[in-house]
């Protein structure tokens, strides 16, 4: 069930002028396409059979107009990404979409807060967040779990076996825009009110692997990136890990899915288990 004035807006419609449309199709068709609830319409079983046989439909109409543009027609996205999700996940499977559509050029922008421009300067992104706003489309790209690591100098210092004194003597490394991770970490570890010497914050994920690797601290991060490393100068602390609360998410606004370089990225990376 959706919002009918959200559904108007998203169209560039008054309430009013989609409801004489919906009416109109309604009416060509001979059927009951919606149910309508004060600002809410829903579709019925006749309106699902209607969209599940239409909507492939017009998947193969766009690929067909597409198909007839001159070959040097480049279909141009604006995403934006976070530089480590870009190198560990998304470069290495990329050759395999520009081989499937190779028209489709990708501009890059790795600047912080993507979701802000989302719909005016960008036209999609790959987030790292809890919940996206519920305005956009979202689809969750994965499942993380939190790992603490270090270099393997300092994780022999460390010990095996999870000391709390010990750990108030160090320094972690945090992303400044995933606070959670320590605390899910430090809650597994059965040492919630653990305070340690220091938190050093760091806004890219490249900076805390590299400092960890230097014996900075302990980097307390996705087990997807340090397994994606492959950096054998770090270790992993103890056997504790946990659930993130965290995960990568692509995200537009909805009607962006009507351009044909954000469907076609759109469905790939759903599809691709990054």
């Amino acid at each position: 069930m959706g919002s009918a004035r959200a559904a108007a807006d998203e169209l560039g419609l008054s309430p009013s002028a989609l409801s004489r449309r919906v009416a109109a199709l309604e009416e060509f068709i001979g059927k009951r396409l919606f149910t309508r609830q004060h600002q809410a319409m829903k579709l019925t079983d006749d309106g699902q059979a209607f969209y599940d046989a239409v909507s492939p439909r017009f998947d193969e109409l766009a690929a067909a107009v597409e198909g007839q543009f001159e070959d040097s027609k480049v279909l141009r996205l604006h995403l934006g990404v976070l530089p480590l999700f870009g190198t560990q996940r998304l470069f290495p499977r990329l050759p395999e979409l520009r081989k499937a559509h190779p028209r489709l050029h990708i501009d890059f922008d790795t600047a912080a807060h993507p979701e802000a421009r989302v719909g005016d300067t960008l036209d999609a992104a790959i987030v790292l967040a809890k919940l996206p706003d519920p305005a956009f489309h979202a689809v969750r790209l994965d499942h993380n779990r939190v790992y603490a690591f270090t270099s393997k100098a300092l994780a022999a210092e460390i010990g095996s076996t999870p000391d709390a004194e010990v750990l108030a003597k160090q320094t972690f490394l945090i992303h400044t825009e995933l606070p959670d991770s320590f605390v899910a970490w430090k809650q597994a570890l059965g040492m919630p009110k653990l305070t340690p010497a220091a938190i050093d914050h760091m806004d890219s994920g490249q900076l805390i692997l590299e400092a960890a690797a230097n014996g900075l601290g302990i980097a307390i991060m996705h087990d997807d990136h340090f397994r994606r490393s492959h950096d054998n100068r770090l270790a992993k602390l103890f056997e504790v890990e946990v659930e993130s609360p965290y995960s990568y998410w692509f995200i537009c606004r909805p009607h962006a899915l009507e351009i044909r370089a954000v469907r076609i990225f759109h469905d790939w990376i759903a599809g691709a288990g990054l």
